[in-house]
């Protein structure tokens, strides 16, 4: 769909006068353009940036006069809700429906937040596709310039992280009438291993407030020092990963070993946090019994140097908490075998610091609940940490100081950072077992606002992208990244909606008979537009939509494919005075569908589109596939049966040899070539299977020749037999 045609359907009706004019931008560029045959001066760029600086001045002003309102309003509500909290115990506590109507309110703050947002990216989008269009057409460069003045007038830069979690807390209140859950906030914090069932999806920014918004309305966002103003420092996580020259846990991770190990050091805020935690995820396979497992310990940021050198041991660095007691000595000792493992995989290993990864994480968690947790990592971004190249990065430190978190660190190289395009999603569960997760958990992972990515790593990424040159394997998310996840809204329980008010229900009634003609006229505005010919050559208004990312094949089929009878028989099972004849009717639709109906079979050629991935030159795409020694026993039990089958021909050949007629024994020549063919086929097919099993290569295993082969040889040998007794 081209960007025009989007934004006319996408467009908030309550803003449209606020909204960038596109379309009058690019017919002035074109009409401009045509009138002086495509040749541009310096008066109608001059014409023409001033009307941009018009939109502009349009489109910030609105948002900062709708933030300011927003703000307000979360202002006002807040004491309102402070307000009837504090009358619970008195005399005249609130009622159930004073609850509803700051619900009702924090509802419709929550909406305005959504539009806001989508107001902002719609219409940043809109002067990117301008100025691009404005740049390809004229031949003068617009962008740089125009982007300055974007920059001085930010409406698409403003963060809604703290008006989420303001409107998150009030919302909790307000849902639980007062009482919200207690709990330890930091819900897993002060775990040493935790096992959880994770899954994780990609978010496109243009969704980010939305889906935030849809979860704080069933889980409040996680806040870890509720005595605090919210900070954005206090969403910021810095990790850096360790591996060695040989990229051996890089491998590892990719190739999902059993026992593969991920070594992290972890901070939480700025540069000047003192507390780090060492970290080391072990991937364990299903077959084991065992889950995959994050353990770590805290060291204070003085000592992390001299511990990963060996100076700093294990004892000193557990003396103070022996002495402390709060923690059973059981749990000390584990924490010190924890430390000892790492400190010598560190030495022993020689791993040093290779990638950083920075982001802003936004956590939906009940307090002390961890049965569902959800988390958002925004402004993901990877840096290089290695010296593998010569450049030592960390001058002898554990980690680069020559920058914080102040993304998207302009500071750097380019070739030093990479920031990725998409929010990460995390789902995390645990549920007892035959539990089935919250419904709206399930409807928000199939929405068309989430890409599911399994076993995305921001380790692996960070390395198969910095150190691109250095990798033989990628992960097999990497060719697809220019591919766009965005796909069209999918209407669901979960969307963000106004509650519907008594009056404005009294006026859509009163207003529907003048209102259902205008929706008419609308719909076939809008059918007038998208049957449109439009400007097919217009490449950058083109492809704004959804492409699918599935690396298999996807079928798309013409709905009119159907069968001439199919609105017959719908018509008779909506007429069927009875379930016999309506059953009787059902029955022959599907028949009259199978047998005329749209089926992959027949959908005609040019519906079918393949998306195929294919790996860059010198580089091979790692697919994580799981072998279980279940699969070795199967393989092995496969070529125990051709073995049998083998010695069975071959006990025949003999048979016919020994106590047969002469010509019988010419004919066991056939069953002797077949037992033959079958103990060299089985033998080299186990032989291929067990190599491509251990490297755990992605191929079909299935033996498509073999049994035909061996089908073919006995016949022929029994045919053959038959003809020489005659």
């Amino acid at each position: 769909m081209k960007f025009g045609e989007h934004l006319n359907k996408s467009l908030i009706r309550q803003y449209s006068y606020y909204y960038i004019a596109y379309d009058n931008l690019k017919n002035e560029l074109e009409e401009n353009l045509a009138q002086n045959n495509d040749q541009w001066s310096q008066e109608l760029e001059t014409t023409f940036l001033e009307s941009l600086e018009i939109e502009l001045d349009k489109v910030y002003s609105f948002c900062k006069v709708k933030n300011s309102e927003v703000s307000r309003r979360v202002k006002d509500v807040k004491q309102e809700v402070q307000h009837t909290v504090s009358l619970i115990d008195s005399n005249t506590p609130p009622s159930k429906m004073d609850f509803e109507i700051l619900e009702e309110e924090l509802s419709d703050i929550i909406a305005d937040v959504h539009d806001l947002a989508k107001f902002s990216r719609l219409n940043y989008t809109g002067f990117q596709k301008i100025i691009k269009k404005h740049d390809k057409k004229t031949g003068f460069i617009l962008k740089p310039i125009f982007q300055v003045r974007l920059d001085a007038k930010p409406f698409f830069k403003e963060n809604y992280d703290e008006l989420v979690v303001n409107i998150s807390q009030l919302y909790d209140l307000v849902r639980t009438s007062g009482r919200p859950v207690k709990g330890d906030s930091s819900a897993g914090g002060k775990q040493q291993n935790f096992v959880r069932q994770t899954t994780k999806y990609w978010v496109h920014p243009d969704n980010i407030t939305e889906l935030k918004l849809i979860i704080l309305k069933h889980l409040p966002v996680l806040v870890f020092n509720t005595n605090k103003e919210f900070e954005k420092d206090d969403s910021a996580i810095s990790s850096i990963y360790y591996d060695n020259e040989d990229l051996d846990l890089y491998y590892g991770r990719l190739r999902k070993d059993e026992g593969a190990e991920a070594h992290r050091l972890r901070w939480y805020g700025g540069m000047s946090t003192d507390t780090i935690f060492v970290e080391r995820k072990t991937h364990r396979e299903d077959w084991t019994g065992e889950k995959s497992v994050k353990a770590r310990f805290s060291l204070k940021e003085r000592y992390v140097n001299d511990f990963l050198s060996g100076k700093y041991t294990v004892q000193q660095a557990f003396s103070k908490m022996r002495k402390e007691g709060k923690k059973s000595l059981q749990e000390i000792e584990n924490l010190e075998a924890l430390a000892g493992e790492v400190q010598y995989a560190m030495i022993k290993r020689g791993l040093r610091p290779v990638v950083r990864s920075f982001y802003n994480r936004t956590a939906f968690q009940l307090p002390g609940d961890a049965r569902v947790r959800i988390s958002l990592d925004t402004e993901l971004t990877m840096v290089k940490e290695d010296n593998f190249d010569g450049i030592d990065r960390t001058h002898g430190n554990w980690r680069r100081t020559d920058i914080g978190i102040d993304w998207p660190f302009k500071q750097l190289n380019e070739k030093d950072v990479c920031r990725f395009p998409y929010a990460v999603l995390e789902v995390k569960l645990q549920t007892q077992l035959g539990q089935e997760p919250p419904e709206w958990v399930r409807e928000l992972v199939g929405s068309h606002l989430v890409e599911p990515v399994p076993k995305f790593s921001k380790f692996i990424h960070g390395v198969a992208t910095l150190l691109y040159d250095k990798v033989e394997s990628i992960p097999f998310w990497l060719p697809q990244m220019d591919v766009d996840i965005r796909k069209p809204p999918i209407q669901s329980h979960i969307d963000i909606t106004r509650p519907a008010r008594e009056e404005e229900e009294e006026e859509e009634d009163e207003e529907e008979d003048s209102d259902a003609n205008d929706d008419e006229s609308d719909d076939a505005l809008i059918a007038a537009m998208m049957d449109a010919p439009g400007n097919t050559m217009d490449l950058e208004e083109g492809g704004y939509g959804s492409i699918p990312r599935d690396t298999t094949t996807t079928t798309q089929t013409d709905p009119n494919l159907r069968s001439a009878n199919a609105d017959y028989y719908e018509r008779r099972v909506q007429d069927a005075s009875n379930m016999i004849s309506r059953k009787y009717f059902q029955i022959l639709e599907g028949l009259d569908h199978y047998f005329n109906g749209d089926q992959i079979s027949k959908v005609p050629k040019g519906t079918v589109f393949e998306t195929e991935v294919r790996a860059p030159d010198g580089k091979t795409i790692c697919v994580p596939v799981r072998v279980e020694p279940k699969v070795y026993f199967a393989t092995e039990r496969t070529f125990l049966s051709w073995m049998s089958i083998a010695i069975l021909l071959g006990g025949v050949s003999t048979t016919l040899v020994t106590y047969g007629s002469p010509t019988t024994r010419i004919a066991s020549i056939g069953f002797f070539i077949t037992a033959l063919v079958v103990i060299i086929r089985s033998a080299t097919v186990y032989a291929s299977r067990v190599v491509n099993i251990r490297q755990k290569k992605a191929i079909d295993y299935e033996d498509k020749l073999g049994p035909q082969l061996v089908t073919i040889c006995l016949i022929l040998s029994i045919l053959f037999t038959y003809f020489c007794n005659y």
